[in-house]
């Protein structure tokens, strides 16, 4: 087809559980089949932009977390429970999630048309990037709740109730909503750096104003 440039969105779960902020250079080690497959994915494209490496243009965009009006991802079911008032913390809500802006996304795809033969990768990252605890208060605040969360659960605690589930899903084969690995994830911090910044690229919309937009398009507007 004589393609010369091939924009992939891969992801950070290539990192597996990655120290905390694990930039482009950072142990590739993912721990479950989505992550596998993606990295696989890159060294399929990479192979194909060696093939004419002063011609061809690869840019491999790994984003983390993505959230956004319309998107009935991990981020849309964790605004949702916190806002019908079913979400309780587990650990002590001080972990970090690094998240990104879908708009955003888009926009930093876009600009990456301007790169030149060669491989560009980068993770994709809006900073700053929340606990768990900032992100409950700033979706509370944004409904116009009061900001504080008062129920949580231990770390130790959740994690058990985990186990006890991947048990139960074992012997019985059905699915439950929690489980010890989600546990892991929730209390985890997955924090990311990336080197956006030295593209030149500027994201259009901070972060904050992202969380609010989508909240309101969502839980209010549509309601």
């Amino acid at each position: 087809k004589n393609i010369k440039k091939i924009i992939f969105t891969s992801t950070v779960a290539v990192y597996g559980f990655a120290p905390i902020g694990t930039d482009e250079n950072g142990k590739i080690n993912p721990f479950n089949e989505y992550g596998k497959t993606k990295y696989k994915a890159e060294q399929i494209y990479r192979l194909w932009q060696e093939e004419a490496p002063e011609e061809r243009t690869l840019v491999i965009i790994r984003p983390t977390v993505v959230f956004g009006e319309n998107n009935r991802g991990n981020v849309y079911n964790l605004f949702h429970q916190i806002i019908s008032g079913k979400f309780i913390m587990v650990g002590d809500g001080y972990n970090k999630k690094s998240m990104a802006y879908v708009d955003n996304v888009v926009a930093f795809i876009t600009y990456s048309l301007i790169f030149t033969p060669g491989i560009h990768i980068y993770n994709y990252v809006d900073k700053p990037d929340f606990t768990m605890n900032s992100l409950v208060s700033i979706v509370r605040g944004i409904m116009g709740f009061q900001a504080k969360l008062n129920v949580k659960i231990p770390y130790i605690v959740g994690l058990f109730i985990g186990k006890v589930l991947d048990f139960l899903t074992l012997i019985s084969g059905k699915k439950f909503a929690i489980s010890s690995i989600r546990i892991k994830k929730f209390c985890a911090n997955s924090v990311y750096n990336t080197a956006i910044d030295n593209s030149g690229f500027k994201a259009p919309i901070t972060i904050k104003d992202a969380l609010e937009k989508t909240i309101i398009y969502e839980f209010i507007e549509k309601s």
